[in-house]
């Protein structure tokens, strides 16, 4: 079960760390996240090293559908609700400087980067599109309704971003990462103030970056009640329908479309990760009412961190730990995300301001709805007898009968059948 980015690119390797080291920043963590912020230190001459436990990009970032777009949903709407017309502001501008970025990067890469429109649809509440353009408006961006979006669902309109992107992340990251000071294979087992300890070797720092998907440090920020996962799975269509655009629904558990070369990438059937869900049946069952002639060429899944209020957490861990900083809950959105966490945690390491850090602060107030659910959810399933539990807090796993794991419903660590970590934030296998 490949992505169609690790089938087609063959990304650099490296070393693993076999001896004791002392660095100025170390990242632990390599996915797209860890690897942009390695690079943004490397062009500042700051001294780093990135650790994996496995192999760069072999979480989350291979399991992408890369879109590039400062479009996250029907967000602004409740950002501003929230938060106000500046937060609102810093987020959309903080967004679009990443996918500045991102096209100034890819202007020299290889990558199938090209510019499509993004759609956010929505089937049943044309409300929320009216409040979504309502908010845009009121903080400067001029986006469009479009009626009939061109995918195979009805819908009640969609609000469109012209002029956004989607690229092969792997293609690009496999340029990105050479020359980077990286070591592969190499787990963080314990952090001791801001010294890592790994099976080869110490790591001790002044500052410590965590870009691992799922913070794994329980003690500082709370990130055990302020994230859950979510799973959502992706088949890969020849002889489909070229929709001409990127299109996803506003419902976390709707699809989404998008090409790549000649295939239809046709994402959904999501899930709260350790809760049952649509999985690839419920795309196959669509594909075969409305794609009758195409064929499946790759099938894959992919998890992500989702904050209380859907904005990430970037910058400093919790308020007491002053060089230990965090990137995480990119809530699908993982591209801009780790664009602009690389880029504000470059910042907060140089000592430089960031206009747009504070709208991502990770210690901004956790009294949220979501907060309620993520509680429920962790105190069921500590009670729940079961001999399967995740080590990461004794949580009760649950089979997950498409995948064949052993899925955690309070944090979203998983195991293969043989007790194998497969998703953080456990950092152990099954006993």
């Amino acid at each position: 079960m490949k992505s169609v980015w690790q089938n087609t690119v063959q990304l650099p390797r490296f070393p693993q760390l076999n001896k004791d080291i002392h660095t100025d920043v170390l990242i632990i963590g390599g996915g797209i996240a860890g690897i942009l912020t390695a690079y943004y230190l490397h062009q500042a001459g700051v001294k780093y090293v990135l650790v994996e436990k496995n192999t760069i990009c072999s979480g989350t970032t291979q399991n992408t559908t890369a879109k590039i777009t400062y479009q996250h949903g029907l967000n602004y709407h409740q950002i501003l609700k929230s938060y106000g017309t500046y937060a609102a502001q810093q987020y959309l501008t903080a967004n679009k400087r990443a996918f500045e970025q991102y096209a100034a990067l890819c202007r020299s890469i290889d990558c199938y980067y090209e510019e499509k429109d993004n759609y956010v649809y929505s089937t049943n509440n044309r409300k929320k599109l009216d409040d979504e353009m309502e908010a845009l408006h009121r903080i400067g961006y001029q986006a469009e309704l479009c009626e009939n979006p061109n995918i195979p669902i009805k819908t009640m309109g969609a609000v469109k971003f012209p002029r956004q992107a989607q690229f092969h992340p792997l293609k690009f990251l496999s340029v990105v990462a050479k020359g980077l000071i990286i070591y592969e294979h190499t787990f963080v087992r314990e952090m001791i103030g801001n010294t890592a300890i790994t099976d080869q070797g110490t790591i001790n720092a002044n500052h410590v970056v965590v870009t691992t998907h799922f913070p794994f440090i329980n003690k500082h920020g709370s990130y055990f009640l302020k994230l859950y996962q979510h799973r959502s799975y992706v088949i890969a269509l020849n002889n489909a329908q070229d929709v001409n655009g990127m299109y996803v629904d506003e419902c976390r558990t709707g699809l989404s479309f998008r090409i790549h070369s000649d295939l239809l990438l046709l994402g959904g059937g999501g899930h709260r990760t350790g809760h049952k869900g649509g999985n690839w049946n419920e795309l196959r069952e669509f594909a075969k009412r409305v794609y009758p002639h195409s064929t499946e060429q790759y099938r894959w899944a992919a998890q992500d961190c989702i904050s209380l209020d859907d904005i990430p957490y970037i910058g400093q861990y919790s308020k007491r730990t002053h060089h230990l900083y965090v990137a995480s809950g990119f809530n699908k959105w993982g591209m801009t995300g780790a664009m602009t966490a690389a880029m504000i945690l470059t910042d907060r390491i140089l000592g430089k301001q960031n206009d747009c850090a504070d709208v991502f602060d990770p210690s901004r107030s956790i009294l949220k709805p979501q907060l309620l659910v993520n509680g429920f959810e962790a105190t069921k399933n500590l009670l729940t007898i079961s001999k399967k539990r995740c080590p990461h807090l004794g949580c009760a796993l649950k089979w997950n009968s498409a995948e064949h794991s052993w899925d955690c419903a309070c944090h979203g660590s998983r195991f293969d059948e043989n007790g194998k970590v497969l998703d953080n934030p456990a950092n152990g296998d099954l006993k």
